[in-house]
């Protein structure tokens, strides 16, 4: 298999989370999505042009950060269960997957691609309103994770692999300062192997995004 992704990509960083939970092996393929070459060249393969993609070795295509957990969970039984059996508890962590994706992820992105402009250039009002919505879910993730240890209770879930990558760039762009349960959350999330792999191989490619803006 095949996985097209960024290394600094959230859902990128999601979909990669759950490779190595499942212990699942894939043929890397990184495109740099800042290099209007491979851009154009990725978009012959996937004209929507994001990332991340999975390629069977059918050439069967899977795009989405949630429908590859999907088909790695109900395919391969190594690792860690991502989805549960339980329907009811399958719906919440797919509900919590789509609020952390929709909600705390886009939102968090929105404020970065934000920061990157020149400051009389940026949307405050978009700024603002993304803000409240992190607040927003900061609130009932902070209640949460009162008595739960992960996203949706006891066992790690889809739900934290989308949750790990955006309080990575929010701990920056939206701190989440004076919320102790949040910050206890992130911690075991950092703490967690397939994460600290997926922030290992971002960190150079972090840090030259950083030492170009800096020129």
């Amino acid at each position: 298999m095949k996985l097209y992704y960024f290394p600094l990509s959230t859902y990128s960083q999601k979909a990669i989370m759950a490779f190595h939970e499942k212990q699942v092996a894939f043929e890397p393929q990184l495109i740099r999505l800042f290099d209007e070459s491979e851009r154009k060249a990725y978009r012959e393969i996937y004209p929507l042009g994001k990332v991340p993609l999975l390629i069977l070795p059918d050439g069967h295509k899977i795009p989405e950060s949630s429908i590859i957990i999907e088909y790695l969970d109900t395919h391969f039984e190594t690792g860690t269960r991502l989805i549960p059996d339980h329907k009811d508890l399958a719906r919440r962590v797919r509900f919590t997957d789509r609020i952390n994706d929709l909600y705390l992820n886009d939102s968090v992105v929105t404020l970065l691609f934000q920061s990157w402009k020149p400051e009389d250039q940026r949307d405050q009002e978009l700024i603002d309103r993304n803000r409240e919505r992190i607040d927003t879910v900061y609130r009932f993730m902070e209640n949460h994770f009162e008595k739960a240890t992960w996203a949706c209770g006891d066992s790690f879930s889809m739900a934290d692999c989308a949750a790990a990558p955006a309080l990575f760039y929010a701990r920056q762009l939206a701190p989440f300062d004076g919320r102790p349960n949040i910050q206890a959350y992130w911690r075991r999330l950092e703490a967690r192997p397939s994460y600290q792999k997926v922030a290992e191989e971002a960190a150079p490619h972090l840090a030259a995004m950083r030492g170009n803006a800096a020129q």
